[in-house]
C-alpha cells in the first residue's frame, strides 16, 4: 500500500523493513531542516524599527483617557503656552500630532496685525482648552502608526514634540 507524502514522495507501508522507512523519514526531515537553515534571517531596518516605535507610541496614547472635567480657566498668550499649562495641570502628555498642530497655529499668527495680543482675549480659555482636548482625542484614537512612522522618518527632530510625561494608566 502506498501513501502520498508531502512533495509527492511515496512511502511503501507494506514493507516490514522499518529501517528503510526510518531512513526515508530522516532523509525527508534532513531535507526540510536544510531548507530552513539556508534562508537568511531578515535584517531589521531603520524603517522597521521606526514603525514598531510608532505602533508602541500610538497604542500607549490610546490607553490614556482624555480628561472629562476641566480643572480651571487657564490664561494663555499662545497655543503652545496653553498646551504646556494643560500638560502640567492634568499630568498628561499631548500627542505628537497635537503638539505639531499647536505649533503651526502659533506660526500662522506671525505677521498678523494682532500677533502681539494674548490669545485669551480672542478665544475664551475654556473653548481653547476644549479645542485642544478634542484634537487630542482624534489623534489618540484614530491616527495610524504607519502615518506617524512616515512623519518621524521624514523629520529627524520628531522626538522634540513627544512629551516625556508618563501618567499612571
Amino acid at each position: 500500500m502506498k501513501r502520498a507524502m508531502p512533495f509527492n514522495e511515496q512511502v511503501d507501508l507494506s514493507s516490514d523493513d522499518s529501517s528503510s522507512s526510518d531512513t526515508d523519514y530522516y532523509e525527508f526531515i534532513g531535507k526540510q531542516s536544510n531548507n530552513d537553515v539556508e534562508e537568511p534571517a531578515k535584517e531589521i531596518t531603520h524603517e522597521d524599527a521606526m514603525f514598531r516605535k510608532a505602533q508602541t507610541y500610538q497604542e500607549y496614547m490610546k490607553q490614556i483617557p482624555v480628561p472629562t472635567h476641566r480643572g480651571s480657566v487657564i490664561p494663555f498668550t499662545s497655543w503652545m503656552g496653553l498646551a504646556e499649562s494643560v500638560k502640567k495641570l492634568y499630568g498628561q502628555p499631548l500627542h505628537y500630532l497635537t503638539n505639531i498642530r499647536l505649533k503651526q497655529w502659533d506660526q500662522m499668527r506671525i505677521g498678523a496685525k494682532d500677533e502681539h495680543i494674548p490669545l485669551d482675549t480672542s478665544f475664551h480659555p475654556l473653548k481653547a482648552e476644549a479645542s485642544i482636548w478634542l484634537i487630542e482625542e482624534v489623534h489618540r484614537l484614530t491616527v495610524s502608526h504607519h502615518h506617524l512612522a512616515k512623519l518621524w522618518l521624514a523629520d529627524p527632530m520628531y522626538h522634540a514634540f513627544i512629551d516625556p510625561i508618563f501618567p499612571k494608566i
